[in-house]
C-alpha cells in the first residue's frame, strides 16, 4: 500500500511537461529543399508544449532556434534545411526532463523543376476575376459540410451558393476562349464563419482550402489545368486580418498577436496618414491597427512571429499550388515595414513572380507610394511590382457619365492618366472598371451597352494589365448602389437547371450575346497584339466628346506601327479631323479594323460613331 502511495506521489510530482503531450498544430506542415528561404519557423501548438525542447536527428535538417511567448501552449521552432537535404519525412521529438513526451512528423519535398524562375503576369496578360462561390457548382456534394457553421442557401443573396473549385476547373476552356490568360479567384481558404462566409476574406485556417470549395490538392489541380490552357492562377492573399472563427482566437499565440488587445476597435480608414508628414501618430495607428469589422480581427505584423508566419504562408502557397501571381487584399492597412519585408521575401524567392496590391484610393500619389522603385520621403522602400489602379478606375466611371464641358466628359480620365509620372512603372498597374467590391459597370451606366463596350475597349487598350469581372460579358447587372450579395450574382449556367447558360449561350438575350461576342473578340485581339502589351502610349486632349490615343512603336515624333483608339461618348457621330494626329496618321494611309479586319482608307477626317470605340491598326 505504501509502495502504491509513493508511486502516486511521484507521478504528481513529475513536471507537467514530462507527461505525454499532444501537438495539435504544426505549421507549415512541410517545406521544400532548395528554397532561398531555408530557415523555416514552425509554429507548434499544444497544451504546455512550451515546456518541451524540440529535437531533430536527420541529416541536412537542424533546429537552430527555439522561442517561446507568454502563452505556454506555443513553441516557435526555427529549422534550417540544407541545400543537400534529402526529401522525405522528418520526425520531430519534443523532450522534457530527458524524456520524449511528444513526436510529430514534418516533411521535406522536392521542388518542381524551374519553380524559382516561374513567370508572373504582366501587361501581356488579361485577368479574369471570379467569386468562386458564385461562378459554377461543380460538386453539389460539398455545398454544405458537417462541422462548418454556414450551410448553402442559394436563395439568400448573402449566403453560400455552392460554387467551388470543381466548377472553375470545368469552365477553364470558356475563360481561355474569351482571351483571358490569368484567373484570379477571391479567397478559397477556410472561412468557418456563421454568416457571409462565401466571399472568403475572413479566413479561419491559412493552410486549408474551405471544404465547401474542395481540398488543398484541388487548388493544385486547378493551377495545373489552367496552365495547360495558357492561364496562370493568381491567389488572393489577406495579410491584414483573419476571421473571428480562426482557431487562434480560442488560444492566442501571444498577447500582442491581434491589434487592440484582441478586442474590436474599428479602423478609421484614413489611408493618407501613412504618407502624410503632418499626420498625428494616433490617427496613423487608428488606420493600421483598427479592425474592419468585429468578424475580422486585425493582425499585428509588428510581432516577428506573426510576420514570419504570414511570409512563410505566402511562400508555401506559391510553391505548393504553382501560382503565377498574388493579389494582396487591403494592402496599406498592414504594417508598412512588414509589407516591405513580405514583398521582398516573395520576389527574392521568385524573381519573375507578379503581385498586385489593393490600395483603394483615388489619389495616384497614395497608390504610387507602394510600388517598387518609388523613392518615398518617409523612407519606406516598397517591393510590390504592381498596384490596382483605383485612380483610373474612379476617373473612368466618372468620365463616362460626366456632362461635357471644360473639365467634364473625358477630362477626368485624360488628366488622371497624366499622373503616370508619379509611378515608377505605370505599365505594371492593373486597370479595371469594376470588381467584387464595386457596383457593376453596366448598372453604373444604367444599362447603356454602347458606353459599356467603349469602357471595355479602353481597358483592353490602355497601358497596364486589364482585369475583368466574371459575368459582365453577359451583362450581369445588379443594383446601381453597392450591394455585395447582389453584385456578386451567380453566373448563368453555373448551376443545374439554370434558365440561361453563359457557357453555351443557351437562353441568353440578344444584348447578352452581343456583349459576350464583343469581349471575346476584344481580348482575343489584345492577346495577339504586342503593341497593346508594351507599346508606348500617346494621347491627345479630348475634343468634342472624343478621346483619341495611340499605342505605338517608336516615339511620338517618329512612331512605328500603331493602334489608334478613338472613343466617342456623345449621342451622335463625330467627324474628327485627322491632321491633328500626324505623324501617326497620314492622308491616304490604309488602316485595318482591329476586330473585323476590314480595310479603312484614311482621308482628312474620320467619323467616330455615337457611343462607340473605333479601333484601328496603322502601319
Amino acid at each position: 500500500m505504501r509502495f502504491l502511495l509513493a508511486c502516486c506521489l511521484l507521478w504528481f510530482a513529475v513536471a507537467p511537461a514530462a507527461r505525454a503531450a499532444v501537438v495539435e498544430h504544426l505549421e507549415p506542415g512541410n517545406w521544400w529543399v532548395g528554397m532561398r528561404h531555408d530557415r523555416v519557423e514552425l509554429m507548434v501548438h499544444g497544451a504546455g508544449i512550451a515546456r518541451t525542447t524540440p529535437r531533430i536527428d536527420r541529416a541536412g535538417v537542424a533546429v537552430v532556434d527555439v522561442q517561446r511567448t507568454d502563452n505556454p501552449n506555443y513553441l516557435f521552432v526555427t529549422v534550417h534545411v540544407a541545400a543537400d537535404a534529402a526529401p522525405g519525412v522528418v520526425p520531430i521529438a519534443f523532450e522534457a526532463d530527458g524524456r520524449t513526451v511528444a513526436t510529430r512528423d514534418w516533411r521535406l519535398d522536392a521542388r518542381a523543376p524551374g519553380s524559382a524562375q516561374r513567370r508572373g503576369f504582366d501587361a501581356a496578360d488579361a485577368i479574369y476575376l471570379v467569386v468562386p462561390d458564385r461562378f459554377a457548382n461543380g460538386d453539389p456534394g460539398n455545398d454544405s459540410v458537417a462541422g462548418l457553421r454556414e450551410a448553402a442557401r442559394r436563395a439568400d443573396p448573402d449566403g453560400r451558393h455552392g460554387g467551388d473549385i470543381a466548377g472553375l476547373r470545368r469552365h477553364l476552356d470558356y475563360i481561355a476562349a474569351l482571351g483571358f490568360t490569368q484567373l484570379w479567384p477571391t479567397p478559397m481558404l477556410e472561412n468557418d464563419q456563421p454568416r457571409h462566409s462565401y466571399h472568403g476574406y475572413a479566413i479561419t485556417d491559412l493552410y486549408r482550402v474551405d471544404p465547401r470549395m474542395g481540398r488543398n490538392g484541388d487548388v493544385r489541380a486547378l493551377a495545373r489545368d489552367a496552365r495547360a490552357r495558357g492561364i496562370g492562377l493568381v491567389m488572393d492573399v489577406v495579410l491584414n486580418h483573419i476571421g473571428s472563427g480562426h482557431w487562434w482566437m480560442r488560444d492566442l499565440p501571444a498577447k500582442d498577436w491581434i491589434n487592440g488587445g484582441g478586442k474590436f476597435s474599428p479602423t478609421n480608414h484614413r489611408r493618407t496618414t501613412i504618407q502624410d508628414p503632418h499626420a498625428a501618430p494616433a490617427d496613423r495607428a487608428g488606420f493600421t491597427d483598427g479592425w474592419f469589422v468585429p468578424a475580422m480581427p486585425d493582425l499585428n505584423q509588428r510581432n516577428p512571429h506573426v510576420a514570419r508566419y504570414l511570409i512563410q504562408n505566402t511562400l508555401w502557397w506559391i510553391e505548393y499550388a504553382g501560382l503565377s501571381g498574388i493579389r494582396e487584399d487591403t494592402f496599406g492597412y498592414a504594417d508598412s515595414r512588414f509589407l516591405s519585408d513580405w514583398a521582398k521575401a516573395v520576389i527574392d524567392e521568385y524573381p519573375h513572380f507578379s503581385m498586385v496590391g489593393e490600395e483603394w484610393s483615388p489619389n495616384p500619389a497614395v497608390v504610387a507610394h507602394w510600388q517598387r522603385g518609388k523613392a518615398n520621403p518617409d523612407g519606406h522602400v516598397p517591393h510590390m511590382p504592381s498596384m490596382m489602379d483605383f485612380p483610373v478606375h474612379v476617373a473612368l466611371r466618372d468620365a463616362l457619365l460626366r456632362p461635357e464641358g471644360w473639365d467634364g466628359g473625358w477630362m477626368p480620365l485624360y488628366e488622371m492618366l497624366a499622373n503616370d509620372f508619379l509611378y515608377p512603372d505605370p505599365g505594371r498597374l492593373v486597370v479595371f472598371a469594376e470588381n467584387h467590391d464595386t457596383s457593376r459597370l453596366f448598372a453604373h451606366l444604367d444599362g447603356d451597352l454602347g458606353l459599356w463596350k467603349m469602357a471595355m475597349a479602353y481597358l483592353a487598350t490602355v497601358r497596364g494589365t486589364p482585369q475583368f469581372f466574371y459575368g459582365s460579358e453577359v451583362l450581369l447587372r445588379g443594383p446601381r448602389e453597392r450591394s455585395d450579395g447582389l453584385l456578386r450574382a451567380d453566373m448563368p449556367g453555373g448551376w443545374a437547371g439554370d434558365a440561361a447558360d453563359a457557357f453555351t449561350g443557351t437562353g441568353l438575350a440578344a444584348a447578352q450575346r452581343e456583349a459576350q461576342a464583343y469581349i471575346r473578340a476584344l481580348f482575343t485581339w489584345r492577346k495577339r497584339t504586342p503593341l497593346l502589351h508594351d507599346g508606348a502610349l500617346t494621347h491627345y486632349a479630348p475634343a468634342d466628346g472624343v478621346y483619341v490615343y495611340f499605342r505605338h512603336a517608336g516615339t511620338a515624333s517618329a512612331p512605328g506601327p500603331s493602334v489608334m483608339v478613338a472613343l466617342n461618348r456623345t449621342d451622335a457621330p463625330v467627324t474628327v479631323p485627322l491632321a491633328r494626329f500626324a505623324p501617326f496618321v497620314r492622308t491616304g494611309m490604309r488602316a485595318r479594323g482591329a476586330l473585323d479586319g476590314a480595310e479603312v482608307d484614311l482621308g482628312d477626317t474620320l467619323v467616330v460613331p455615337a457611343k462607340a470605340a473605333t479601333l484601328l491598326e496603322l502601319p
